[in-house]
């Protein structure tokens, strides 16, 4: 479903501006939430075990130490946690190493923000290791910082990483808006207060309160997101 496009205005009130921007990684900017499923189904089936097809809405954007988690229980995999989560940044870093496709949209929104000089956070629940990968792709200098999934104690759907980001670039989460594709991103983001931009990229999101909801990244750019501070009242 998609919703219309806010209001075009920058700036209604004192405060009421766009103070930064934070963008999820994975199926937000880009296209690796499969590549994630497709090592996972790989790793499992080494270890002597298929896994449900089903089982993808469940992990799909959830933090490592939740989708490993889940999947060894439900397998019954003779594995641990730690060594699991080695054998799919391995996996995942290999296949990003090959190719990594970036979302309809997403070159032209990072450029649009970068030339506007607006603070710009990457905030994933994917590790270090990766986001370092994946930043060489995406250009770091498009980022003000980035905030990784193994750098804070609660990861998404926690509110921690998009607070942390939010303070490190000293702004008003409320006047932050989230560029998230999950709903266990969303969740983290809305409880962050921030205003959230969902883009749905495997299972479906509704919108909500203080939520716009679009097809592609190719609808969105700096006015829209500056129309989203316009609603607030």
């Amino acid at each position: 479903m998609t919703s219309t496009v806010p209001a075009l205005g920058t700036r209604t009130a004192e405060g009421s501006a766009l103070q930064a921007v934070l963008l999820d990684m994975d199926g937000t900017l880009v296209d690796t939430e499969g590549f994630w499923w497709d090592v996972e189904v790989e790793v499992f089936a080494a270890l002597g075990h298929a896994l449900d097809e089903s089982w993808r809405h469940v992990v799909v954007g959830g933090p490592m130490t939740r989708s490993a988690g889940f999947l060894i229980e439900a397998t019954g995999a003779d594995i641990t946690l730690a060594e699991l989560s080695v054998l799919l940044n391995d996996g995942f870093e290999d296949r990003i190493g090959r190719t990594l496709p970036l979302m309809p949209g997403a070159a032209r929104l990072l450029a649009e923000l970068h030339e506007h000089a607006i603070p710009t956070a990457l905030v994933s629940a994917s590790h270090r290791r990766i986001i370092d990968r994946v930043l060489t792709v995406l250009g770091p200098h498009h980022f003000d910082l980035s905030v990784a999934g193994d750098e804070v104690s609660r990861t998404k759907p926690f509110p921690d990483p998009y607070l942390l980001a939010a303070a490190k670039l000293g702004a008003d989460p409320a006047r932050c808006a989230v560029v998230e594709d999950t709903a266990t991103g969303v969740a983290a983001a809305e409880a962050a207060g921030c205003r959230v931009v969902a883009v749905p990229s495997i299972a479906p999101i509704t919108p909500a309160e203080g939520r716009t909801v679009v097809t592609s990244l190719e609808e969105v750019d700096l006015a829209f997101l500056r129309g989203l501070m316009t609603e607030m009242r």
